[in-house]
């Protein structure tokens, strides 16, 4: 328990309306352990986003408790956490003239003061994430300059920016190709390796987050699962996952195919 950054105990989630209460999944518990890469998968709809942003403090619990460090997550105050916790979402960039350089920039803004001036310090953290990522060729290009990848890796470099311990990203991924999929994956493996942040990532590339992380959380209807990637294939968690007759997964060579 003392390496974990984040952990849950009886965790339950979903949402409520005034006349009801739609539940997703009751009484999870997840770890999230120093230095480790974690894959979420599930089906579409199945509730992943919604885990993200109960763990993150975005949207309440139902019940159960969600501990940063050790420390109840709706206790910090935001400055605080975002010290803490850097999120990637899935959300579109605002319209702007923002350059790279200046995106990864606002990863600073927990520390700089209210004029938002940036430190010596603050210039090298922004330095060390933009080498980090290996975006240096790209830093002066406008946002909307730049291809979808690079912009995720812009992104990836605000959240190492911000410096804190656990960085969390919603469907990294998305609009990718296979290459660059493989290429974005293999950078998070190596910032958790390299600078022993916990990376917790959403996605649909479960064939890739099989070969390249840590650890796995495997979401289906009412229930989580966590584990390596060959305990989830030795124990046919992977059988469970989409509920279509099309669809096997062959633990033999690791892998989902079409039947």
């Amino acid at each position: 328990m003392k390496n974990n950054i984040l952990h849950t105990e009886n965790l339950s989630i979903g949402y409520k309306t005034k006349s009801e209460t739609n539940t997703i999944i009751q009484n999870c518990d997840i770890q999230l352990q120093k230095g480790k890469l974690v894959a979420l998968v599930g089906a579409n709809g199945i509730g992943k986003s919604t885990l993200l942003k109960t763990i993150t403090g975005i949207i309440p619990t139902l019940d159960g408790n969600v501990f940063l460090n050790h420390k109840k997550i709706q206790s910090y105050l935001p400055k605080d956490l975002a010290q803490e916790l850097s999120i990637v979402l899935t959300e579109s960039l605002p319209p702007s003239n923002l350059t790279v350089y200046e995106i990864v920039a606002l990863g600073r803004q927990p520390y700089t003061n209210w004029l938002g001036k940036l430190s010596e310090e603050d210039k090298l953290k922004i330095e060390e994430a933009i080498a980090l990522t290996g975006i240096e060729e790209f830093k002066y290009k406008k946002h909307y300059e730049i291809s979808d990848g690079q912009l995720q890796k812009a992104l990836i470099a605000r959240a190492l920016a911000q410096d804190t311990a656990l960085i969390i990203l919603d469907e990294p991924t998305t609009h990718l190709d296979l290459v660059h999929k493989v290429s974005l994956i293999k950078l998070l493996q190596k910032l958790t390796h390299e600078t022993e942040k916990t990376i917790l990532y959403s996605t649909h590339d479960i064939d890739l987050a099989i070969q390249l992380s840590d650890e796995m959380i495997v979401l289906t209807k009412n229930k989580l699962v966590q584990d390596q990637p060959c305990n989830l294939i030795a124990n046919d968690t992977f059988n469970k996952l989409f509920q279509n007759e099309s669809i096997v997964f062959d633990k033999t060579i690791g892998k989902f195919k079409v039947v």
